[in-house]
């Protein structure tokens, strides 16, 4: 790295809530940004508007934010590169990505937290399995309770960065952290982006039990016993399942869980009150991972012989019309056993 840990030039590539939120963090800190987003029309307004009223709600990005639709534009001589797009399309950005020419010598930062329906990989699978030439030390995943709408207020905030290298992971740990916005640092990538991915589907399911009235015993029930499956499943997938009872796991289950800003939340609790899917997606203007997510998590789930009976009645309540009363009934009348992960 040729610049300081105190100023360094960094890329977000998505310019949803998330990737605007970090831009602005970034930028407070004292780093060079460059903001960008797909859509030249989409770029062109918020470098004249500055804001996205839909997306993150007051946030003003000062004009010390540059703001591009050329992807070739924002990579250039950038060291840290955080990938915000959501899961679907992010083989898509890194096969462009990968036919740029120029050497990717930055630092990746993935912060999406999702799984990709049709060949049920991780992010970080895609980015390696796309970008065959470069390094996986130079890659990273952060994850953890981190609301980009309290992020930008400068809410406290604490997250996890890991990496299978612990340089690079102590190279964004001190690049990043300030008072407001704390970064510790794992090598278990597999556990954090599990838990990243997964929880979102708990988090329907916690919603469904706000908009279908069954009350704060039931939620609760449901934050644990979601987590066992995600461990079950993580430790299957080769993730230590102490990661799980971390900020990646259990922190950012319970903030997904139990926040008016999540949206994943929000699907459950409209699809609680016998709202369609196909009407609450397209009233929403940010994606919730979620959804897709219970399609790979099933998938996973199925493959790899690992019970996730939570997920399992989400998919079914979701994409199988089953009443969320029904669904809780099946939960409630399986075999009885032990409490154990």
């Amino acid at each position: 790295m040729k610049s300081s840990d105190k100023h360094r030039r960094i890329t977000i590539l998505g310019a949803g809530s998330w990737g605007i939120a970090l831009a602005l963090y970034c930028d407070r800190i004292g780093h060079s940004v460059t903001l960008w987003e797909y859509d030249p029309v989409a770029a062109q307004k918020l470098h004249q508007t500055r804001k996205r009223e839909l997306v993150i709600p007051g946030v003003i990005l000062p004009d010390s934010i540059a703001i591009t639709s050329d992807l070739d534009v924002a990579l250039t001589e950038c060291e840290l590169v955080f990938l915000v797009v959501p899961s679907h399309v992010a083989r898509t950005v890194m096969e462009q990505i990968a036919a740029l020419q120029g050497k990717k010598e930055y630092i990746f930062i993935s912060c999406i937290k999702g799984i990709e329906n049709e060949s049920l990989m991780r992010i970080s699978e895609i980015v390696h399995s796309v970008l065959t030439d470069f390094d996986p030390a130079r890659f990273a995943v952060l994850s953890g309770p981190s609301h980009a709408e309290e992020v930008s207020r400068n809410i406290p905030t604490a997250v996890v960065i890991a990496s299978t290298s612990a340089q690079t992971a102590s190279v964004i740990q001190k690049s990043l952290t300030s008072k407001t916005f704390r970064f510790y640092t794992s090598q278990d990538i597999a556990g954090v982006e599990l838990g990243g991915a997964l929880k979102n589907v708990i988090a329907i399911a916690a919603g469904i039990c706000d908009g279908a009235g069954f009350g704060d015993n039931t939620k609760a029930a449901l934050q644990p016993r979601g987590l066992a499956e995600i461990a079950r499943l993580g430790q299957t997938l080769g993730a230590n399942p102490l990661t799980f009872s971390g900020l990646s796991g259990m922190g950012d289950l319970i903030v997904t869980c139990m926040s008016r800003h999540s949206r994943n939340r929000f699907v459950g609790e409209q699809i609680g009150q016998g709202k369609t899917l196909k009407k609450i997606l397209e009233s929403m203007a940010m994606v919730a991972e979620g959804v897709r997510t219970c399609r790979s998590a099933v998938e996973l789930g199925k493959k790899n012989s690992v019970e996730l009976p939570i997920c399992q009645e989400v998919y079914r309540v979701l994409f199988e019309k089953k009443s969320p009363k029904a669904a809780v009934d099946s939960l409630m009348s399986r075999a009885v056993k032990p409490e154990v992960y």
